[in-house]
């Protein structure tokens, strides 16, 4: 028989190697250009000068900003309080009880004169602090509420030597702009210090208390974390000023969503308390919902914005004997102008009134039975702004 040959074996065997060793030079190719690329990123990197400024500035952006919370929180956290509020009633069984609350406050003057959210201390009959450095004061007053927004004021009994806060001015703030928050949350872990921005101008919400409710308007909107024990804390701009009132958090499905009092709205509540020692400010007394374009819509108002005074069916939207039933305001009516200042979200029906004394008398536009109509109203001062 004759012998096979081997030479096709070895071409085969030649091939095979021939195909591993392109297989392995591409390989190898690959990782060369690999390195290699990466090596010359970094080589050109290293030499870009733009690349390096990008870097460097986006380092000291985070540090400024670190720098500038620290900041921030050593200046306000002296003049910021955690509130205790207590109460003594009976329950469904005529049986003694103690409730409790807790809540946020701004120190405002050296002698212990401390700002709060009205629902803060609404449900107390005593009340106690404590300052950022443990110290705890059992002799506090209750001196003031705001009839028409959710302000309060307590006072340190013979108190002296406390830091106020600065106040800024609000109107300048813009949306955007960086915020810090600084509270008592949930009552229990004092002091806290979130940051964020300001979302939002000029939110109108309905703020939720117990049972009641309360229309508040013009707020700052933040996403600077804001959680109950929060409220009557400062919201803080980066100079350290205090710009805002934290008073309220959205509700369920709502995420970083938080609501400040604009500080300018209380400015005029704290020299009445600093130089009277009560809240003295015009009373119109009306219940009112503020007019939007989709309530006017839903509702067929041929008007788009005012304040719509509508009562409930436990009372009237004008309270009896008030300065608002004197002049002849009824349920229905839509109050457009205080004086020659137009109702917006941004300048609410209460706010306007509030920057009159009692005794003033103020011209109301108001609209009724399809027709504008002028209406002249003494304003009075409400029997709920002292205590």
């Amino acid at each position: 028989m004759p012998e096979k040959s081997s030479q096709p074996s070895s071409i085969n065997k030649q091939k095979n190697l021939m195909s591993f060793g392109v297989v392995i030079s591409v390989v190898l190719l690959a990782l060369v250009a690999g390195f290699g690329g990466a090596w010359s990123y970094q080589w050109v990197s290293s030499r870009n000068p733009f690349s390096k400024l990008a870097n460097t500035q986006n380092k000291n952006i985070v540090i400024s900003e670190q720098n500038a919370t620290i900041s921030i929180a050593k200046k306000v956290g002296p003049s910021v309080v955690s509130i205790t509020t207590s109460a003594s009633g009976r329950d469904v069984f005529g049986r003694s009880s103690q409730s409790e609350g807790a809540g946020t406050g701004i120190i405002i003057s050296a002698d212990g004169l401390i700002l709060t959210n009205k629902h803060v201390v609404n449900a107390g009959t005593s009340f106690s602090i404590i300052t950022s450095d443990g110290k705890e004061y059992t002799q506090v007053k209750l001196v003031a509420k705001d009839p028409s927004n959710d302000i309060a004021f307590l006072k340190v009994e013979g108190g002296s030597g406390f830091t106020p806060a600065e106040l800024g001015d609000s109107s300048t703030v813009e949306v955007g702009s960086f915020v810090v928050a600084i509270g008592n949350a949930l009552g229990q872990f004092q002091n806290t210090v979130t940051t964020g921005v300001i979302s939002g101008k000029g939110r109108p919400i309905l703020a939720s208390e117990g049972s009641g409710a309360e229309q508040l308007q013009n707020l700052f909107q933040t996403d600077a974390a804001i959680n109950p024990g929060n409220s009557g804390g400062p919201l803080v701009n980066i100079d350290g000023q205090v710009i805002g009132i934290n008073t309220a958090v959205a509700g369920q499905g709502s995420q970083n969503l938080g609501f400040a009092i604009p500080i300018n709205e209380a400015k005029r509540d704290i020299a009445s308390v600093a130089q009277n020692g009560k809240i003295t400010r015009g009373f119109l007394g009306v219940s009112y919902v503020p007019v939007t374009a989709q309530l006017a819509k839903a509702n067929n108002l041929s008007v788009d914005y005012g304040a719509y005074i509508s009562g409930n069916n436990d009372s009237s939207g004008v309270l009896a004997g008030s300065p608002a039933a004197k002049a002849g305001l009824k349920s229905g009516d839509i109050i457009l102008q205080v004086n020659s200042s137009k109702i917006t979200s941004s300048t609410g029906l209460s706010s306007l009134v509030g920057q009159y004394q009692p005794g003033e008398t103020v011209t109301l536009t108001i609209y009724r039975d399809g027709k504008e109509q002028q209406l002249k109203v003494q304003l009075g001062d409400s029997p709920q702004a002292t205590q």
